[in-house]
């Protein structure tokens, strides 16, 4: 079928009603074609668009009831685990010493030397050391002895009821064979109200 391009020359839009069918019909899918663009360009784009933010934010709130009715599941065994962590907090808190139990630590450890066998050279307090939450007590010793001895020392002192951990040692020997260790033992307090309070006023 052969179309006459003819039909398109000297269009009047003042008598629409006269154009050529052939000319109406292009006109009609052109005006079509452009109403549909402009539709889509100002209503259909941002609806996809917000649509696509709602799946997003849908698929999102999926994932937070996921990992919240997880949380809620388990939450007995939560308040469980919490109810323990607690309890051997607590039991933590009472192998710290107070600070009147400070000087009773140094005779502690004095016996606990004695008992293992070992000669005292030296054992003294030094600075305490302020931590974020708590104090930290170093003592310093030197002991000489035996092997065996020595690590009796250190089995004893882990087994004082009060916390104390050792660092730092080093160990020698003398010219009669005995075995010098130079070792620091540390203690530690939490904090008490008046030198949180201190701290704050610090600050």
């Amino acid at each position: 079928m052969k179309i006459d391009l003819s039909q398109f020359n000297d269009i009047d839009f003042d008598n629409i009603g006269a154009w050529p069918r052939l000319v109406k019909v292009v006109f009609s899918v052109f005006l079509a074609l452009t109403v549909f663009g402009g539709s889509y360009l100002f209503f259909i784009s941002d609806a996809l668009d917000s649509l696509a933010a709602e799946q997003a934010q849908e698929l999102q709130l999926k994932t937070d009831f996921a990992s919240k009715y997880q949380l809620a599941a388990n939450l007995p065994l939560y308040r469980q685990q919490l109810t323990e962590m607690e309890s051997q907090f607590a039991e933590l808190l009472k192998m710290l010493p107070s600070e009147n139990e400070m000087p009773g630590l140094l005779d502690d450890i004095t016996f606990v030397a004695t008992d293992a066998g070992l000669g005292i050279s030296s054992l003294n307090w030094e600075a305490e050391v302020e931590r974020d939450f708590y104090l930290e007590f170093p003592i310093n010793m030197s002991v000489t002895g035996s092997y065996h001895q020595l690590g009796k020392l250190v089995d004893g002192v882990a087994k004082l009821p009060r916390i104390v951990s050792l660092h730092d040692f080093s160990i020698g020997k003398q010219a009669n064979g005995q075995l010098v260790m130079d070792i620091q033992a540390k203690t530690y307090r939490f904090k008490d109200d008046a030198e949180w309070d201190h701290d704050k006023e610090a600050k």
